[in-house]
């Protein structure tokens, strides 16, 4: 706006005439205190399990799951995987379990599946259509409990499978084993999150949700059994992971956690320069673009197994193919630990504009997150370079085989990303998708600006850009990922990180932020927070009610409109002083910033803190002026999704 009409203002002192009251201002203005600030209630779990203070209190339990898999991979025209996991399934709570629950992610591809029954016609990023040999084929399971073996009957409903116990398993650290054995073909395409694709010198194959694995079950919800069915993710267990995968000997298999046989399936070269890599801050090449598809590079004839060993994990993934070009670097931790990052990628994906600086990617954000928030607690992680635009896995991770220069940082930085968001702070991504998806693109945020001297950081974004897509969206934050909109999910990823800004540099400011999510990311590291636990967490050790915050960010789909409405200069004179009207048009409140100009030069920005709208949208302060203000900016450095930028600016006369 050029200029904005005064308003003459009521003076509670006594000291100025009054014509009007700002009162008329309020006919439109959609904001209501009692809703921002009224009464709110978090739940609570009935055991007692969380503390009000947003930690797990001492009678917190959690259930455990550890697995052995001994699977293969079979070539051939519908290749396929065939396994036998074994899982110790241990039993923490004070509950007797009657049955067990165990996610059987791969049925999503079956034709009948709930997944590809929600699938609209016309596709989707996910494009889950079934194939006539997709799912898995168990072909037996077997119970040992107390000394006593027998088989059971899976009763499997889409994605989940329950096993029916002879009897019930009690609690208090009792322990199970379950035995299945198993197979399934794998997709061309599996979901944007593993699959198998064609390049010129061989299929790389992204191998994900490749064993039944069991349901979590907790102190809030008992089982979680809400299916997989494409969009939402993954709720997990943590265990240790002992895992062999038997490929044809011309492959090289690439994984979680820590290859335990590398004399067994590496050749003298590749063990030497691992070895190399191990001590390199620089990329070393272990099998250079020039030995892919040679003999001399994989001297082994018929097939081998490849034995690898993940600690305290809540999932594991690997990649294989004889198409690799593989290569590692030393990554050096905070505590003096050192570990390596490696790509495995195909020739289409190589050079230095591409693929050939990803493990320098890798390395890079694995050391930044490390140093900010909390160390990788493993020793390894790899790239993948396949068919899945970009998906994650404790210490394994897929990238598009295609990205270059900033588009690849970016996917390596965030996929690598979430090793933090969920895989150490374990949240149940399958309700709360913002819960991993957008920490973890709040957290990219900071890895850009500080890797290589800013060179992908993003200096132009703003709060506007950022929001205004979902600006019309119905659906709020806390809304489960299969029933979001179909075109409002990416808001998981931006508005969170937005609000995560927003609490940062214009709520609480840097420090007392960065201590609270320190706290909340140490205190739920390898558990399974709630949201009501974050939100006590961050109010708590920020000494802050937040309840505001939480309420209209995360559960609704408030708009912020913040405007400038009114100037009045004591006595009419700007020497005295200058009364000055803001007023919160929309729902949502928060702290205001306002940059003043005066005639004579003078610039400053106020930080008024959210608590002026707690009675109402309209608020009059005195400011002290000394001589007239030329120009008014509401937020400044726009960090706020503000509806009307009209209304945030004030010229003087």
């Amino acid at each position: 706006m050029r200029y904005l009409k005064l308003i003459n203002i009521l003076c509670v002192g006594g000291l100025f005439a009054i014509a009007n009251t700002a009162s008329a201002q309020t006919d439109s203005i959609k904001y209501n205190h009692q809703e921002s600030f009224g009464p709110i209630t978090w739940p609570v779990t009935g055991q007692g399990t969380r503390s009000n203070a947003g930690k797990p209190s001492p009678t917190y339990w959690q259930n455990r799951a550890d697995y052995q898999i001994k699977a293969t991979l079979n070539e051939g025209k519908d290749t396929t995987i065939t396994g036998e996991v074994t899982i110790t399934y241990t039993n923490n709570s004070p509950d007797q379990l009657d049955y067990l629950w165990l996610q059987l992610d791969q049925n999503l591809f079956k034709p009948d599946s709930r997944g590809a029954a929600v699938t609209p016609y016309t596709g989707d990023r996910f494009d889950v259509r079934g194939f006539s040999r997709g799912g898995y084929h168990i072909s037996s399971v077997e119970v040992t409990y107390k000394g006593e073996t027998y088989k059971v009957t899976p009763v499997i409903t889409d994605a989940r499978m329950q096993l029916r116990l002879n009897a019930p398993m009690d609690g208090k650290g009792e322990k199970i084993s379950v035995k299945i054995n198993y197979d399934f073909a794998i997709p061309f395409y599996g979901a944007d999150r593993m699959g198998r694709k064609k390049f010129k010198q061989g299929y790389v194959y992204e191998i994900a949700q490749w064993y039944p694995r069991m349901c979590v079950y907790d102190d809030v919800e008992g089982w979680n059994t809400l299916p997989y069915m494409g969009l939402g993710e993954f709720y997990c267990e943590y265990g240790d992971f002992d895992y062999y995968v038997t490929a044809p000997a011309n492959m090289v298999v690439v994984g979680s956690g820590d290859l335990q046989n590398p004399e067994e399936v590496l050749s003298p070269a590749q063990l030497s320069r691992m070895a190399e890599a191990k001590s390199s801050d620089k990329t070393v090449m272990l099998i250079k673009q020039n030995e892919v598809g040679k003999s001399s590079t994989r001297p082994f004839k018929g097939s081998l197994t490849w034995h690898y060993k993940m600690l305290n994990s809540r999932d594991v993934a690997f990649g294989a193919s004889d198409a690799f070009i593989w290569d590692a670097a030393r990554v050096n931790f905070p505590s003096g630990r050192k570990g390596i990052a490696m790509s495995a990628y195909p020739v289409e994906s190589a050079g230095v504009d591409s693929w050939g600086r990803s493990t320098e990617y890798l390395k890079n954000s694995m050391e930044i997150y490390s140093k900010a928030y909390f160390e990788y607690p493993w020793n390894s992680a790899v790239n993948v370079s396949g068919v899945a635009l970009g998906m994650e896995y404790p210490g394994a991770i897929f990238c598009l085989g295609g990205l270059k220069k900033g588009q690849l940082w970016g996917d390596v930085t965030h996929e690598i990303g979430h090793n933090w968001f969920p895989m150490i702070v374990g949240s149940n991504e399958r309700k709360y998708m913002w819960m991993d998806e957008g920490f973890n693109t709040f957290i990219n945020e900071y890895a850009s600006q500080q890797f290589n001297k800013g060179e992908y950081n993003d200096t132009t974004k703003q709060a506007q850009r950022i929001l205004g897509q979902y600006r019309n969206s119905k659906d709020p934050l806390m809304t489960a990922p299969e029933a979001i909109g179909l075109n409002d999910y990416g808001q998981y990823y931006v508005k969170t990180a937005l609000g995560m800004d927003i609490l940062r540099n214009v709520v609480l400011g840097p420090d007392r932020f960065d201590y609270a999510f320190h706290e909340y990311i140490k205190n739920w590291a390898f558990k399974h927070p709630l949201p009501y636990d974050l939100f006590r967490a961050m109010n708590d050790a920020s000494g802050e009610d937040l309840n505001w915050f939480w309420k209209g960010w995360f559960t609704t789909t408030w708009k912020i409109d913040q405007a400038i409405t009114g100037v009045k200069y004591v006595d009419d004179n700007a020497a005295n002083g200058s009364l000055i009207t803001i007023t919160n048009n929309e729902k949502m409140a928060m702290p205001v910033d306002l940059k003043i100009t005066q005639a004579n030069g003078k610039v400053e920005t106020l930080h008024l803190p959210v608590n002026v709208w707690q009675r109402g949208g309209v608020w009059t302060f005195k400011y002290p002026s000394t001589s007239k203000i030329k120009l008014m900016v509401i937020d400044p450095e726009h960090e706020l999704p503000d509806v009307n930028l009209k209304n945030n600016v004030y010229y003087g006369e």
